[in-house]
């Protein structure tokens, strides 16, 4: 995504062979858990009816971005390190520092999806917020379309701040790391970094002022949930409020967590960063701080799973046999439109039906 890969013999003079056969079967599982663990997640958002809605319209957008990191990210370093294994270790390290097509995509792409999976974050978190602390005006503040033009303007910026630093500096390219295993922003070989490499701070400052709004208001959130929770015993009505408060407690744990572990997977990637505007190489700390990074996008189902039942209740109906048994009895109830139109284009219709935003 992004980093100092000036040298390009930043690599070990010969790597062991079975450390770099290791990582390959690394990459090759993480692009599995990702690519099957985000279509699962697709498939719930878009199939229950539950999820229809602007919390869930945030989750579809996150799974996607994390959908787009293990089908087009993951699979080019698997090719590029698959093929630096078939024509000997060691052999061809300066053909990596060649610019190539592909790393012109997967950067790109590598870069916006992280900016999506934070701002997506930092959205959820503002919705939660609205929520818990103004339930009443929560339908009138945060609607479907709302949500809809936010999550493609969050895509549009995202992207848009992927590919400044390429088109704010002519000497700024894209290039294949063998360091790090990824197609990383860097300058010319040869060249030390100016102050015009100053640009690629651009990228954990976003973030981190990102994060750091998301943790002040998950805080107030929480804070807010715990005055709830002591008003209520006090009155002794908790249990007519419980569901509710149940429901509330569940999502704001959930997307505490979500945002946990994106700061923590991040967070090497930030410093190794810092470190490459700074002047160091950090050859084996670059592979284990991109990788740790890229290993986040599997991870958002496993929370789901873990803290959400309404998430394991539509696992439960995907794949259960009286989805399968009701979906083949579909005919017989053709005079129920929406019923019978695919689960993709009744969501767009909810997304953009001027009565149901």
């Amino acid at each position: 995504m992004l980093g100092n890969s000036s040298s390009p013999n930043c690599t070990l003079s010969s790597p062991p062979l079975l450390g770099e056969i290791c990582k390959l079967f690394v990459m090759v599982l993480l692009i599995v858990a990702i690519t099957l663990g985000n279509v699962v997640s697709l498939l719930v958002f878009l199939q229950a009816r539950q999820f229809r809605t602007s919390q869930g319209y945030l989750k579809t957008s996150l799974a996607l971005a994390d959908l787009a990191v293990g089908f087009i990210v993951v699979p080019y370093s698997i090719y590029r390190e698959a093929s630096s294994l078939a024509s000997g270790m060691g052999q061809g390290s300066s053909s990596y520092s060649i610019p190539s097509l592909p790393c012109f995509i997967t950067g790109p792409i590598f870069a916006g999806c992280t900016f999506v999976s934070i701002t997506t974050i930092f959205l959820l978190s503002v919705e939660r917020s609205v929520a818990v602390l103004k339930p009443l005006h929560k339908r009138a503040v945060i609607t479907k379309r709302r949500t809809v033009w936010l999550i493609l303007l969050s895509w549009s910026v995202s992207f848009l701040l992927a590919i400044v630093p390429m088109i704010s500096r002519s000497d700024i390219t894209l290039q294949y790391n063998p360091c790090s295993k990824m197609c990383t922003y860097t300058f010319p070989a040869g060249r030390l970094p100016g102050s015009a490499w100053n640009v690629m701070l651009l990228f954990p400052a976003f973030d981190f002022s990102l994060l750091g709004g998301t943790f002040v208001i998950n805080f107030i959130t929480f804070a807010a949930i715990h005055q709830y929770c002591k008003a209520r015993r006090q009155l002794g009505s908790e249990a007519q409020h419980g569901s509710h408060l149940s429901s509330d407690i569940t999502a704001a744990k959930t997307i505490g967590i979500l945002t946990f572990t994106f700061s923590a997977s991040f967070s090497p990637v930030a410093v190794f960063v810092v470190g490459s505007v700074l002047g160091y190489q950090w050859c084996q700390f670059s592979f284990y701080a991109f990788w740790i990074l890229t290993s986040n996008s599997c991870w958002n189902v496993a929370i789901y799973s873990a803290w959400d039942p309404k998430f394991r209740q539509g696992v439960r109906e995907l794949f259960s046999k009286p989805v399968l048994n009701s979906a083949s009895q579909r005919p017989s109830r053709s005079t129920e439109g929406d019923s019978s139109a695919p689960a993709c284009v009744a969501v767009l219709k909810e997304m953009f039906h001027p009565e149901n935003a």
